[in-house]
């Protein structure tokens, strides 16, 4: 991608992310392990309510979810509850920071990243690789495809090992209420 694309893509990003107030979208994520013949598949919904609400209620395989609200992360797998107090976590500050920014699609922090552009059919990809080396020890690269109107339509995350995780986004609905019901633990 050429550097006046990537600045249009930026520009088209930011102004989404400054605008979005909830998200609410079906995903499917894909585990991919080296080890394993095929990736683990997984099914579910994603609810994101600004500044940083985020829930992951997984469908399929099981009924797990993961909420992260009030520094505090909340389980629930299939009905067995149990939460994390992850206030005082560097490390952990800076994956909720990250995964907020993903999903928002806004992570063009300079300072905190390596970024890279691409071209990819009719979207674009940007690869983030962390400049922390405590984060660069989980995280090798974070790839975000954006769509024509610079909406995440999939996020993965690359570990050291090139085992990653992909989430694809389908039926993303923008700025439309979401209950606080769905953020109660």
């Amino acid at each position: 991608m050429t550097a006046d694309e990537a600045k249009v893509l930026k520009t088209l990003v930011k102004q989404q992310a400054v605008t979005t107030e909830t998200i609410s979208s079906d995903f499917i994520q894909f585990k991919h392990l080296d080890f394993l013949s095929n990736d683990i598949k997984s099914t579910g919904k994603l609810s994101f309510k600004s500044p940083n609400l985020i829930k992951w209620a997984y469908v399929t395989p099981f009924a797990y979810s993961v909420l992260f609200k009030n520094e505090t992360l909340f389980i629930d797998n299939e009905g067995e509850k149990s939460n994390v107090d992850v206030g005082s976590s560097k490390l952990f500050k800076q994956l909720n920071s990250l995964i907020t920014n993903s999903i928002k699609g806004d992570m063009f922090n300079a300072d905190e990243f390596s970024v890279t552009y691409f071209k990819k059919e009719d979207k674009s990809e940007v690869h983030f690789a962390p400049k922390d080396q405590n984060f660069s020890k989980f995280i090798k690269t974070f790839q975000i495809t954006y769509n024509h109107k610079g909406a995440v339509t999939e996020v993965k995350m690359v570990e050291p090992s090139d085992d990653y995780t992909q989430i694809i986004f389908t039926n993303r609905v923008v700025n439309k209420k979401i209950s606080d019901e769905v953020f109660a633990h």
